[in-house]
């Protein structure tokens, strides 16, 4: 029995690269107690990224972005991803953010999912002096992974 060679055709497999970022566009949770960021996801229009602060133009786990919230402009840090990770970052089931000031400093005072414990040494790492303070977002986790 000889299949038409339409049907042989059609059927490709396609494989691509596992990503590990999140893009321009994408959707996030807040996961702080911030009263914008509580607000938003109450309503049902969580924040979409729509810059993020680096070269390569994806964002990973301990990048500063800006995202669009209830049509306002404001800074976050991402703290977990829903794409697969390196070795020993945990995955998570939502694309996660804490909302920033321009110094640093977390609009929330609590945040309310575990962080990944390699977001402390990222974030130590990112921390100058005469720059942004991130030190006040590891101290308001209350669970690392």
């Amino acid at each position: 029995m000889n299949l038409p060679a339409l049907c042989i055709a059609t059927r490709r497999i396609y494989t691509s690269t596992i990503n590990n970022q999140v893009i321009r566009r994408s959707r996030l949770r807040v996961v702080d107690n911030s009263e914008i960021g509580r607000k938003a996801m109450l309503e049902g229009k969580p924040p979409y990224i729509f810059h993020i602060y680096n070269k390569v133009g994806v964002g990973y786990i301990g990048d500063r972005v800006l995202v669009a919230i209830k049509g306002e402009k404001k800074k976050g840090i991402i703290v977990g991803l829903k794409q697969y990770q390196k070795p020993k970052v945990p995955k998570f089931d939502t694309n996660n953010i804490v909302l920033i000031d321009d110094t640093g400093s977390p609009l929330g005072t609590r945040i309310h999912v575990p962080i990944p414990h390699i977001l402390r040494t990222i974030l130590k790492e990112k921390t100058h002096s005469k720059g942004a303070d991130y030190t006040k977002l590891i101290a308001i986790a209350s669970r690392f992974i």
